[in-house]
């Protein structure tokens, strides 16, 4: 479970990271795509397959058993995981206008 908390915070912090080092853009995109997937597709994370396995269970997801209605109540989960993806655009749109500063001020110097 500590597992998946820290997967769905790397999914949603994970660009910010690119502020300094925009290479890392291209190991968060996996898991930003992923997430949105999941989020907007219904894709099944692996994760949740995998936890289910080792605690002999089935039943909802990872989001939904632990966060939808207990971090947040359920009518805020449209609202929730559009500030999700808002934050998620805003660390990648950051990382390219910091990577396109960055360059113009070497190729002035």
């Amino acid at each position: 479970m500590a597992l998946h908390f820290a997967v769905l915070a790397y999914i949603v912090f994970g660009a910010y990271p690119a502020w300094w080092r925009p290479k890392l853009l291209l190991v968060h995109l996996p898991f930003a795509l992923w997430g949105l997937g999941i989020a907007t597709l219904g894709f099944i994370c692996p994760l949740t397959l995998l936890e289910d396995h080792l605690r002999g269970r089935s039943g909802p997801g990872f989001i939904e058993r632990y966060l939808d209605g207990v971090l947040y109540p359920g009518e805020y989960l449209v609202l929730s995981r559009v500030l999700a993806a808002a934050v998620v655009v805003i660390g990648y749109a950051g990382a390219v206008a910091l990577w396109h500063r960055r360059r113009r001020h070497a190729e002035v110097a």
